[in-house]
């Protein structure tokens, strides 16, 4: 289909880009690397009044070293982050689950903020950011605030943005194998292409053979991400062993709400929430 009629805007900074969503009112759309908005276009399940495309504000790309974190610029891209060093130094967690996004062509246009703004409950990378207790900088016509991802997704295809707020860049802690932290993103999709039925996130901090702390979120188990509190609870003091993350894994439904649709039961998503995670687990904690 062809889309309906739309104006067109492209500023050069954030200030601008801002005034700009302003003038288009609430029908105003942004346009970051375009995998999600240009489909909803063609098959006008959107119907902006003006797209403001955000290639053009260069100060939102790239990827920062300040100092404890990483700050990652918003229009960066899947494939920029996951051939960058910092990040695969510093905050492995983000480059492994980015390597699994749909495919390489996806990869090169589409962005990290993009990604996290849609809030597609199937989205590989907003759990991801859940477990690494990542914030998000986020700039309006009031001016700049600062979101912890915690708070940032708050339903289906919904976030904490308001109405004329740019997604600037995401704060990510340093989380690498020198403090003794390990990673993994373990995700079941039916094709290459596809979204995730169930993912998973974990973070697992080991300390002479035990499990002192351990980060694990899971994509696709509710309308928005969620942490397994449950499962980090038992492992942390754990010792790092097989019998230990098997018996934390049964809490790993806890508190969720997997959807019933034509893809997988929720029955089905419970269990895959319950064998990903001692997979994400294990491997996290090199067990």
């Amino acid at each position: 289909m062809i889309p309906a009629a739309f104006d067109y805007a492209r500023p050069t900074s954030v200030d601008d880009a801002v005034g700009t969503l302003a003038d288009g009112g609430e029908d105003a759309k942004i346009l970051a690397g375009g995998q999600s908005l240009i489909p909803m276009l063609r098959l006008r399940l959107a119907a902006p009044t003006v797209v403001v495309d955000l290639g053009g504000v260069n100060d939102l790309r790239g990827v920062t070293d300040d100092g404890n974190h990483l700050v990652i610029g918003a229009m960066t891209t899947h494939d920029e982050i996951m051939n960058d060093p910092a990040v695969r130094s510093h905050a492995p967690l983000i480059a492994q689950a980015t390597r699994t996004v749909a495919d390489r062509q996806v990869r090169h246009m589409g962005t990290f903020g993009g990604s996290l703004a849609h809030a597609d409950p199937a989205g590989d990378l907003p759990s991801v950011t859940m477990a690494l207790d990542a914030s998000f900088e986020i700039a309006g016509p009031s001016g700049r605030r600062s979101v912890p991802a915690s708070e940032f997704f708050v339903d289906y295809l919904t976030t904490a943005m308001d109405p004329g707020e740019i997604l600037v860049a995401v704060r990510v802690p340093k989380m690498s194998d020198s403090s003794g932290w390990g990673s993994h993103y373990e995700k079941l999709n039916r094709v290459a292409q596809a979204w995730a039925l169930v993912g998973v996130a974990a973070m697992v901090q080991r300390d002479n053979g035990t499990m002192s702390d351990a980060r694990v979120a899971l994509t696709n188990m509710g309308p928005r991400p969620v942490r397994a509190h449950g499962v980090e609870e038992a492992l942390r003091g754990a010792p790092a062993t097989a019998d230990a993350v098997g018996a934390a894994v049964a809490h790993a439904a806890e508190n969720t709400e997997p959807a019933d649709d034509v893809t997988a039961s929720a029955e089905y998503r419970t269990h895959l929430a319950s064998v990903l995670t001692g997979r994400a687990v294990r491997t996290a904690a090199s067990i």
